[in-house]
């Protein structure tokens, strides 16, 4: 073989083996304020999966200065955490956005 075709082969592996290591998108950690506010949300329908928490859509304001919705996935439960959904708060005439993220579930 050549080093071409090895290096190839080597790419192609690697593509391969990111496609199982998806990570939905997720917004900047950065703050964002924007002035419009975000579109009412995209009701998803969402089947009980055991093992799994279902992180729901939400808006991102992307680079084009627009809202974009971003479809909500499943993820592998954490026992002791709940899921705090990524979400727009209104702020002193903005809107901000709060990443989602796992919190220590206090309720047990």
């Amino acid at each position: 073989m050549t080093t071409r075709t090895v290096a190839l082969i080597g790419l192609l592996c690697l593509g391969t083996a990111g496609g199982f290591a998806y990570t939905p998108p997720v917004q900047a950690a950065v703050d964002i304020d924007v002035d419009l506010a975000p579109p009412a949300p995209v009701y998803e329908r969402v089947v009980v999966r055991p093992g799994y928490v279902w992180t729901p859509g939400y808006y991102r304001w992307n680079e084009n200065h627009r809202y974009v919705w971003v479809p909500g996935v499943y993820v592998a439960e954490r026992p002791g955490y709940r899921w705090r959904p990524h979400r727009w708060v209104a702020m002193n005439g903005h809107w901000r956005f709060e990443e989602g993220g796992w919190d220590p579930d206090d309720r047990h």
